[in-house]
């Protein structure tokens, strides 16, 4: 009789646990990282991020100025000291950071200061806003690599995030929801289509 129990309670355990780390392991929630990037209007830079698998979702906002929560109209007289900048969460079992940065140099032009094309401005400017040391140094190796692409200095600033601001709701998936518009139409489509994104 004792062996009969023992043996069945070795039956239940050799079936109970694997099924148990099979849940554990299924059920498991993944890891999300954030990173954040200033390349000129942020309308680009979200429609750009959207489209890279591994990027669970981005948010158009600001980052690097002085003053709290401040609007669309607050940045734009270029007094607070905010970039438009893309909040990007993403799975770094899918894509790393370095590879996001890699799209990052692509993307715009880091050689210009404070300016995209024909968006002018400190709120225009090309800034990597790290989330922690790790992030700060792959920024650094990156920007070094990066420049051999370029025949002018890279001037991107390498700053840590201090505070981040989401935009206005009209501003959200820009692109997605106004993919007719002029702006979309002359300038973010020609990008997607330059990093064979659309």
């Amino acid at each position: 009789m004792a062996f009969k129990s023992l043996h069945s309670l070795k039956l239940i355990v050799l079936i109970f646990i694997p099924l148990t780390l099979f849940a554990q392991q299924s059920g498991k929630a993944v890891h999300m990282e954030k990173a954040t990037f200033g390349g000129g209007c942020f309308w680009c830079v979200e429609a750009i991020y959207e489209r890279l698998p591994g990027v669970q979702s981005v948010l158009s906002g600001y980052a690097g100025g002085t003053k709290p929560n401040p609007t669309y109209e607050d940045v734009c007289t270029g007094k607070t000291g905010h970039a438009e900048v893309a909040q990007i969460t993403f799975d770094p079992t899918k894509i790393t950071y370095e590879q996001l940065l890699e799209t990052f140099w692509k993307a715009h032009d880091p050689t210009t200061l404070n300016r995209q094309g024909a968006d002018v401005g400190t709120q225009y400017r090309s800034v990597v806003f790290y989330h922690d040391e790790k992030q700060k140094a792959a920024a650094e190796r990156s920007k070094v690599e990066a420049q051999t692409s370029f025949d002018q200095p890279i001037v991107t600033e390498i700053q840590p995030l201090k505070e981040f601001f989401p935009a206005e709701n009209y501003h959200q998936d820009y692109y997605r929801n106004h993919a007719n518009a002029p702006y979309c139409t002359f300038i973010i489509k020609p990008k997607l289509k330059k990093l064979k994104l659309e």
